[in-house]
């Protein structure tokens, strides 16, 4: 996103912030901007109860970057908010000259010395204001990160952003947390100082998030639920049980939590396989669903970028007709087939595709130049993410709207905290129907705790999460 603050030039990490408002703060301060009064931030391993492969790639663990920030207003409130993100670097950062470790841990530094920077944060302001203006601070610091490990390529922005995601997302928790109020509610004229186009374009001159978001939360909404290209359909799959008490196949879980969505990873360079992933997917479903008396569910396809073309996609949906047209009725959106690097593979065109299906932005969607070239190059949906920061999904999701694009969000296998504060962005965004969680799936000891806080959220029977929980102040939880 392109930054609206002129940033000091010092570059030490105790000054580097002092004169983050030189061209911006010219108006009277409002009583409820914050001041940041500490920073701290520590990681948490999760294992994997099953593996997770999409992409052509696999995870089988998490590390969680967890940030705490301490924040006190102009007229003296106090309040502490906390964000957390897995820093999946298998997405974020595929890489042949990287290993995923070491990406890993290069992101956990980034996202580490993000918070400590933010301790010599001197100036108040919102959180959008803040987070936005610290924004300038992630190339660099970055690039000090990659150079002290010595590694052979720069982090990608994708990256970068999933690393300072939890920073984000305790700020604009702790000023709700602070006032009282849910952060989601603090988004108007009222509390921040400058309208949408001092972050996006003139269009939105007048405008601020809370024409873009809800007053509160949408009570219920469908899960989707993934099925990953390793996860087994049915027993005949099944190589050997976990038996750990949990579902192990398709089969299995759809009775259980009464799916009616289903999200399926697929190759994107093997036709024929993706192809008979679908139907074989819609044939377990549909006797499972039958079994329970269910005709009405929905699919959405995730090539994770590694479709050639969008020959390859028009290929597809036409042999899953062929196979099955009721599987192509029931398919919602396609997610990013091809690269996510839009600039360098204009020739990358999804027109044709998305007069079939909605055709949604995703790895490559990480400002606002890039919505911009998603939509020139047919694209006609965006994937929100919490992880890619709270202040750019909540900018992306109100362009998105403007441009009337269709609207999803998308998980990272969130467990716990991480989770939540993806729900509370899908319950809160016009337009988004369904909230993807797959940390019950692929690492269920995270959510220890936090279902017994939020039973609707992690205890499901009815394919439905009960999003009105999420009402509290903060982020909602």
């Amino acid at each position: 996103m392109g930054s609206r603050f002129a940033l000091n030039t010092c570059t030490s990490s105790s000054d580097k912030f002092t004169l983050g408002f030189l061209t911006e703060k010219t108006q009277m301060p409002k009583p409820t901007d914050i001041f940041l009064r500490e920073v701290t931030s520590g990681t948490e391993q999760i294992d994997f109860r099953t593996p997770i492969k999409f992409g052509g790639r696999v995870m089988t663990e998490a590390v969680l970057l967890n940030v705490t920030v301490e924040v006190e207003t102009r007229d003296g409130r106090r309040g502490r908010g906390f964000g957390s993100m897995p820093m999946a670097s298998v997405w974020a950062w595929p890489s042949s000259l990287v290993t995923a470790d070491k990406a890993r841990a290069a992101m956990i530094e980034l996202g580490r010395r993000l918070a400590e920077e933010a301790n010599h944060y001197a100036e108040s302001g919102h959180p959008l204001e803040i987070t936005h203006d610290i924004e300038h601070s992630y190339e660099k610091t970055a690039e000090d990160v990659v150079l002290a490990a010595g590694l052979a390529e720069p982090m990608p922005r994708l990256a970068q952003l999933v690393a300072a995601s939890p920073l984000e997302a305790a700020v604009h928790d702790a000023y709700g947390k602070t006032l009282g109020e849910n952060s989601y509610n603090l988004l108007g004229s009222e509390f921040v100082a400058r309208d949408l186009a001092a972050y996006l374009t003139e269009e939105f001159a007048g405008e601020y998030l809370d024409r873009y978001t809800l007053r509160v939360p949408k009570p219920r909404m469908p899960l989707y639920h993934l099925v990953g290209a390793l996860d087994p359909l049915a027993d005949a799959d099944v190589s050997e049980r976990i038996d750990d008490g949990l579902p192990e196949t398709l089969a299995e879980w759809i009775p259980l939590n009464g799916l009616t969505h289903i999200k399926i990873k697929l190759a994107g360079d093997d036709l024929a396989w993706d192809v008979a992933r679908v139907l074989a997917v819609e044939r377990v479903a549909a006797q499972a669903q039958a079994a329970r008396g269910c005709t009405d569910w929905h699919y959405s396809a995730d090539f994770n970028e590694k479709c050639a073309n969008v020959d390859y996609v028009l290929d597809f949906l036409a042999k899953v007709e062929e196979g099955s047209p009721v599987a192509l009725r029931r398919l919602q959106y396609i997610e990013q087939p091809t690269h996510r690097d839009l600039r360098a593979n204009t020739e990358n065109r999804m027109h044709r595709a998305a007069k079939i299906k909605p055709v949604v932005i995703d790895e490559s969607l990480v400002d606002l130049e890039s919505l911009q070239l998603s939509r020139e190059l047919g694209y006609s949906g965006v994937a929100l993410k919490a992880c890619k920061g709270h202040t750019g999904a909540l900018l992306m999701a109100a362009a998105a709207q403007k441009y009337g694009m269709f609207l999803c969000v998308q998980d990272l296998t969130c467990p716990g905290a991480s989770f939540l504060h993806s729900a509370s962005l899908a319950a809160r965004v016009p337009g988004v129907a369904a909230i993807e969680g797959n940390g019950r799936q692929y690492c269920p000891v995270g959510n220890r705790g936090w279902d017994e806080r939020f039973p609707t959220m992690f205890n499901i029977t009815d394919g439905v999460l009960g999003t009105a929980a999420l009402d509290g102040p903060g982020l909602g939880f």
